[in-house]
């Protein structure tokens, strides 16, 4: 059903208007984005009354009726109210909400849907209103599943008022859908909303943040970290967050888990108490989301710094100067009476550059409008940028003015945050050691995680820890007329909290060098860019055992398997993967870094079956050879070389594993090769000796290969037969025809597990119950001793054959022998 609404959703997004659009905020969710978020309801079970605000073609709540169905505790009613006013939307959402019914009539669930065309907060506000006075009349949802639109409203609107009047302070339509949906929240119900992470932190979400905190509790957070991805379709800058609460729920532990996209194919995870999300004595109840060990080091180092500027008594504030509220005295050469004017262009490499040509001015003149708004051009002043562009690659980019420009006063444009004492200059040190905090990796990390915009207001830089008036004093001592590459500033962070805190601790800012480290390697060895990214990045490093604090020449060469190199990531680099990401390792990483010869494929044992447990990898010594110089005055010549022979080293590991491959015959001519292993070898006596033995003259249909899961597929041949499998069938390891009888034998090869017992011979039913020929169930074992294990397992009504007994065959019912069982 969610293939079909996804469908629905991308023709939608073709029909409407951008204006449309831009006017109400509209960004529909994917396919994948929805099921995620249905999945995290805890509870799914009795009646149910579900609210989509803003519901688009009804993706969310399609996918909340799929996800009920598929729960082990169905529910036994669905009441289902969706709100959409897009006309563009009606005939799509008017399907979905008739398949969801269609659904939960299959699954015995009565239910019920209505869809209101009418506006959420406008319908929604007159409800809130009329119920201060009567309870009884205001409609209660025991679920929420929203994607609010995002869309910044002005004071002076309608919906703006409308919030207002029902004691609700925003800015955003976001934020009113969330907390118009609160208040129609039953206690102890649940709410499941994707939304921007702007909400966390600032003063204009502070009022918003005081209702959510008190009102709910966090269960589930997730974070994208790719700001784009995860409406990839859609314009959006906003970095997105998903989270799970309960209303009145207890507050003890919060799941946080992040995604590079809306796939969740390489999803970290970690469960954290809940005053590490909410700080207890933060008045501004800014929500701290560290998503791996790694971002609580961030936070827990900076924290050592406990300072406000408050207690230091230094003062950040916007630069004061609204350009186009003084466009009569703005001028871009000097004229009588005029004071110099900077704007965020002025900075250059940590400097300011001034004047510069430019269509921003330069000057301001002195006037009675303007003259309130200059300041005395005395001291240090530490100049930040408000806005940074999507190619800066760090947020807070902060320089020094030295007042040495001409006249007694000085102007800052709007786009500035400033630093400053009373509208006056800081001390040199303390201006220039304020300025190397600033612009440390540390701060720069600690910011990302409590900030979902590019923007950085005085009041995100207030809510900030800074270092004792010492520390910035001794800071700017050691800052001559060139000022420190980030190395260096980042040194001297971390010798000053080595020195206060007395000991040497897991340094987030090195590991995360380490990491951007080990993803130029990845890029330059020639990896594909769907390895360009921090799992590979963290894969090559646990391949060579190289933790954050060793240098590249330290690197080893171990043995290493999937699940070892993900448990090393979270002990050395603090980044758990979660359980279900282990194929995600192995098919978009590992399997490329063999492919490239970079790593090589079980070098101790290169016949181990693909599905050992055993199975591992090591770094190609050519590889490592190169490695080693990575930093040194010789890495250019070893990758150089590395790359010069990298053809002829793929096709060496290619032609090695493939003399390791087994072949199969499966007629005169036709040949085909399986991953080494017993389980192979299995499939190959089977096609060898069971076909020609029980069913002669049968055709092979499908073979099965552990390696990529299809070694031989006649899919046209089976639909003829009747069966039409989709991509979530799992089908058994071989199919055979057998024309003489009109049967398809269906076989699992059994060496590890999976037999055709009561649960997988049902699955085989469902999967070929369109079949013409009758079927037979076989479950094939490579001796007695490992059939031995499974006797019990067996499901009634199939075959058992035993590989080193290839003429016999024990039928697990005696009504009669071999056929199949009506």
């Amino acid at each position: 059903m969610m293939d079909t609404i996804d469908c629905f959703r991308l023709d939608a997004n073709r029909k409407i208007n951008p204006a449309t659009r831009s006017k109400f905020g509209q960004f529909m969710t994917n396919a994948s984005v929805a099921n995620f978020m249905a999945s995290l309801f805890a509870n799914m079970s009795g009646e149910i009354r579900l609210l989509d605000a803003g519901a688009g073609v009804g993706s969310l709540t399609a996918a909340f009726i799929q996800e009920a169905c598929n729960r082990q505790e169905k529910p036994n009613t669905i009441n289902a109210t969706v709100y959409e006013i897009e006309p563009t939307f009606f005939e799509h959402l008017k399907e979905t909400l008739s398949k969801c019914k269609k659904l939960c009539s299959l699954n015995n669930i009565f239910s019920d849907f209505t869809f209101f065309k009418d506006d959420f907060i406008e319908t929604n506000s007159d409800l809130l209103s009329n119920s201060l006075f009567d309870k009884n009349k205001l409609k209660e949802y025991s679920h929420v599943i929203l994607n609010p639109p995002y869309k910044k409203i002005l004071s002076s609107s309608k919906q703006r008022k409308l919030l207002s009047r029902i004691g609700i302070e925003t800015s955003n339509l976001y934020t009113g859908f969330l907390a118009i949906a609160i208040n129609l929240l039953q206690n102890n119900g649940e709410m499941v909303v994707i939304v921007p992470r702007s909400f966390c932190n600032g003063l204009y979400f502070k009022r918003f943040r005081k209702l959510l905190l008190s009102s709910t509790a966090f269960k589930h957070i997730h974070v994208f970290g790719s700001r784009k991805k995860a409406f990839k379709e859609d314009d959006v800058l906003q970095e997105n967050i998903i989270f799970h609460a309960i209303k009145g729920g207890i507050k003890d532990k919060v799941m946080i888990t992040s995604s590079h996209g809306p796939q969740f194919e390489d999803m970290t995870q970690r469960s954290v108490s809940y005053d590490k999300v909410i700080k207890l004595n933060d008045k501004e109840k800014f929500i701290h989301i560290a998503a791996s060990d790694m971002d609580q080091y961030v936070v827990d180092r900076i924290s050592t710094f406990n300072n406000s500027l408050e207690h230091l008594d230094i003062k950040v504030s916007t630069g004061p100067i609204v350009d186009f509220r003084l466009k009569e005295d703005l001028c871009k050469t000097p004229e009588k009476n005029t004071a110099p004017l900077l704007y965020p262009l002025h900075f250059n490499l940590k400097r300011i550059e001034w004047p510069r040509e430019s269509k921003k001015p330069n000057y301001i003149k002195i006037s009675k409008n303007s003259k309130k708004w200059l300041w005395p051009n005395k001291g240090y002043f530490v100049l930040t940028k408000r806005f940074t562009a999507k190619e800066e690659k760090k947020r807070i980019v902060a320089v020094v003015y030295d007042s040495s420009l001409p006249g007694e006063l000085i102007g800052f444009e709007n786009h500035l945050n400033v630093f400053h004492k009373g509208q006056k200059g800081l001390s040199k040190n303390i201006a220039y050691g304020l300025s190397v905090y600033l612009n440390s990796t540390l701060v720069d990390k600690y910011f990302r995680l409590f900030s979902g915009h590019t923007q950085v207001n005085s009041t995100d830089l207030r809510s900030l820890y800074y270092p004792p008036l010492h520390v910035l004093e001794s800071f700017g001592s050691k800052i001559d007329e060139n000022y420190p590459n980030q190395h260096k500033i980042d040194r001297l962070i971390n010798e000053e909290l080595t020195q206060m805190t007395d000991k040497e601790g897991f340094d987030p800012v090195v590991a995360q060098q380490k990491i951007d480290e080990a993803l130029e390697i990845v890029k330059v060895l020639g990896l594909p860019r769907g390895q360009h990214n921090e799992r590979s990045a963290l894969t090559l490093l646990a391949i060579l055992n190289l933790r954050p604090e060793l240098s590249w020449k330290k690197s080893e060469k171990p043995l290493m398997g999937i699940t070892p190199i993900m448990d090393w990531c979270r002990n050395n680099y603090g980044k758990e993967y979660a359980p279900n990401t282990r194929e995600t390792f192995r098919r978009q990483t590992m399997h490329q870094f063999v492919d490239a010869g970079i790593a090589v494929y079980n070098p101790d044992q290169p016949d181990r079956p693909v599905n050992s447990p055993k199975t591992c990898y090591q770094i190609s010594s050519e590889a490592f050879d190169a490695i080693l110089t990575f930093g040194t005055d010789k890495w250019k010549e070893a990758l150089a070389k590395y790359l010069s022979q990298k053809e002829t080293l793929i096709q060496r590991y290619a032609k090695e594993r493939d003399m390791q491959m087994i072949p199969v015959e499966l007629a005169k001519g036709k040949e085909i090769k399986l991953t080494p292993g017993v389980h192979s070898q299995l499939i190959k006596n089977i096609i060898r000796e069971f076909g020609p033995c029980f069913a002669p003259g049968s055709k092979v249909i499908y073979v099965g290969d552990t390696g990529d899961k299809i070694g031989y597929f006649q899919k046209d041949r089976l639909k003829e037969l009747g069966v039409e499998v989709n991509r979530h069938g799992k089908m058994p390891d071989v199919v055979l025809y057998y024309p003489a009888k009109n049967w398809l034998l269906l076989i699992e090869a059994v060496t590890s597990h999976g037999p055709v017992d009561a649960k997988r011979h049902s699955e085989l039913s469902g999967l070929f119950e369109t079949a013409g020929p009758g079927l037979v169930y076989v479950t094939a074992f490579p001796d007695r001793a490992t059939m031995g294990r499974y006797l019990a397992e067996i499901s009634w009504e199939t075959e058992v054959w035993v590989s080193e007994a290839p003429t016999h065959i024990i039928h697990f019912n005696g009504e009669r022998f071999l056929g199949p069982y009506d």
